[in-house]
């Protein structure tokens, strides 16, 4: 599929409901068609299942361009196909199987793990995607995928970024450019860089130019805080957010790739949906 879309998996349970509706939402926000997509192991088990999600985006989005089909095998097969060139593929948390039931099973982090574009992971309560903030999560200074998704969702929803650097306290400090002589000034005065603040505003700098109608606020976290600290702050802080972004870190293990902690963190926590760039 090479039309600019948005694909979701459905499975006929409320939790799929869900994530259709944000799914449509998402479609509508990017001016892209939405691709409805339900794994199954036998195709004639599909047509309710996707009648209904149809019917449902349409009386809620007339004009939304949709389409809906069947795949015969599993949903992480489904969705990596069909998400290939999707501008964003979405799922939900929970559900009695199939694509609902992938965030805590081994299917999710093979999902997560072959999806090229950005995954999108439908949990808490339901909102809007107009309402709330956009949050952006960083690990590390190499989050600049995720920071570029999070500049374009917030300028796409016109609202606020809150830049939240969970990696501060392990980063260790700049050295001493955080004293630089201003030689061309008039006097020998000393120009101090706050060095707490350096990083992520290095991070976020050209994005800052590139998206000048965005509101940005970075907050990095007291280094005397330990990682539980940090993690609840980052938690509490989705509780009015529209979307939460952080990039797809992850290492290996026999049984198959595995998320960061932060990533697992907020899978299994987070207030708002989770977007894995």
């Amino acid at each position: 599929m090479t039309t600019r879309h948005v694909t979701v998996g459905v499975d006929g349970t409320l939790i799929a409901v869900r994530a259709l509706d944000r799914a449509a939402e998402e479609a509508v926000l990017r001016g892209a068609l939405l691709d409805i997509v339900y794994a199954v192991p036998d195709l004639d088990e599909a047509g309710p299942v996707l009648a209904s999600a149809a019917a449902r985006v349409r009386e809620r989005h007339p004009g939304l361009p949709v389409t809906a089909s069947a795949f015969e095998g599993g949903p992480v097969q489904a969705l990596v196909q069909h998400g290939r060139d999707a501008e964003l593929t979405v799922v939900g948390t929970r559900g009695l199987g199939g694509v609902a039931g992938l965030l805590f099973g081994s299917v999710s982090l093979r999902l997560a793990a072959r999806t090229p574009g950005p995954l999108l992971v439908v949990r808490g309560n339901h909102r809007s995607a107009r309402r709330g903030e956009v949050l952006l999560g960083m690990e590390g200074d190499a989050d600049a995928d995720a920071a570029a998704y999070a500049f374009a969702e917030a300028a796409r929803r016109g609202v606020r970024l809150s830049v939240l650097d969970a990696a501060a306290s392990r980063r260790p400090a700049p050295a001493p450019p955080a004293l630089i002589h201003a030689d061309r000034a008039r006097d020998d005065a000393v120009v101090r860089v706050p060095t707490e603040q350096a990083a992520p505003r290095r991070a976020v700098a050209g994005l800052r130019q590139r998206y000048p109608q965005v509101e940005v606020e970075v907050r990095t976290f007291d280094s005397g805080r330990v990682h539980s600290g940090r993690m609840h702050s980052l938690l509490e802080a989705t509780r009015e957010a529209a979307v939460v972004v952080v990039g797809a870190h992850g290492h290996s293990h026999r049984s198959g790739p595995q998320p960061g902690p932060v990533t697992t963190a907020l899978l299994h926590h987070s207030h708002c949906p989770v977007a894995i760039v």
